[in-house]
């Protein structure tokens, strides 16, 4: 079946780059905002018959899912055969249960409602802490690409004597799964609880690492606090400057000046979301996929 992709604003490099590993064409749309904030959508395309792969990742989705949804909901009534959302970032992920008396579980609410109008569904290393699939919330086909071979195949290849770093016992499984790949060194930080209040934190066998680089894993910088106490652990404990890789860099507030201050020597993305921190780049494994539907 003919593929033709669209690019919501900010994902036009991906876009790009996608359209060209699936020798396909990008379509031409009109999206803007009337004075009033109301949506104006226009796709100038020829869709009819046609598998419509939307590009649009999810960060700050409040502001991008009302002119996801217009553009679907055209390029299907246009006659397009099929939608596929590419979202390398999958929003509202956290909220997956009801933490508070009154609190919606958002995680839920927003699969119901991206499901309504698109038929399938690819993203990377979604954040599912107490879910095993998506499909527990999704029901349509959804597919969950991973970045672990790609961060590790980086970290070997661009970090001189590299040593990941968990930070407490929960990152040991993730932690472990990318140093598998390149066969890397890991090690996970040590907490002993001395009083109610008073944690200590401590790197095991940290004599026989200081002449290594840590690398600090994560799948979300968001805040960027759990790094920041992390490398202010590595300070204190003798180790060099980390790096800090990150699937998925939203970078809330002022979080990539600050981990930069805190003492990062590098603070490095996956392309899930387009920032200047960006250097691993999961194009391949999108575009494979999309190839496969």
């Amino acid at each position: 079946m003919e593929k033709i992709f669209f690019s919501l604003p900010g994902n036009e490099e991906l876009t790009q780059s996608l359209a060209q590993k699936c020798h396909s064409e990008i379509g031409q749309t009109i999206i803007r905002r009337f004075p009033d904030g109301e949506t104006y959508i226009n796709i100038e395309s020829d869709v009819k018959g046609k598998q419509v792969i939307l590009v649009c990742t999810l960060n700050h989705p409040d502001e991008k899912v009302v002119p996801l949804y217009y553009l679907s909901q055209t390029a299907k009534e246009l006659g397009a055969k099929s939608i596929c959302l590419v979202a390398p970032y999958l929003a509202y992920m956290r909220q997956d249960k009801r933490f508070h008396p009154g609190e919606g579980i958002t995680s839920v609410y927003f699969a119901k409602f991206i499901s309504t109008f698109v038929d399938s569904l690819i993203t990377i290393d979604p954040h599912l802490h107490r879910r095993s699939s998506l499909s527990e919330i999704y029901s349509i086909p959804a597919t969950v690409l991973h970045t672990a071979n790609l961060i590790s195949k980086w970290i070997h290849g661009n970090i001189e004597k590299p040593i990941l770093i968990g930070p407490d016992a929960e990152s040991a499984q993730w932690v472990s799964e990318i140093a598998h790949y390149a066969d890397l060194l890991f090690i996970v930080l040590e907490k002993t609880r001395i009083g109610d209040e008073n944690v200590v934190i401590t790197v095991p066998h940290i004599e026989k690492y200081k002449d290594h680089t840590p690398v600090l894993v994560d799948d979300i910088i968001s805040t960027a606090r759990t790094m920041i106490a992390t490398i202010g652990h590595l300070k204190k404990a003798g180790m060099q400057n980390p790096v800090c890789v990150g699937i998925h860099g939203i970078f809330a507030n002022n979080a990539y000046s600050d981990l930069l201050d805190a003492g990062a020597k590098e603070v490095v993305t996956c392309n899930t979301i387009p920032h200047k921190s960006n250097r691993i780049k999961t194009d391949e494994i999108i575009s494979s996929s999309i190839n496969q539907l």
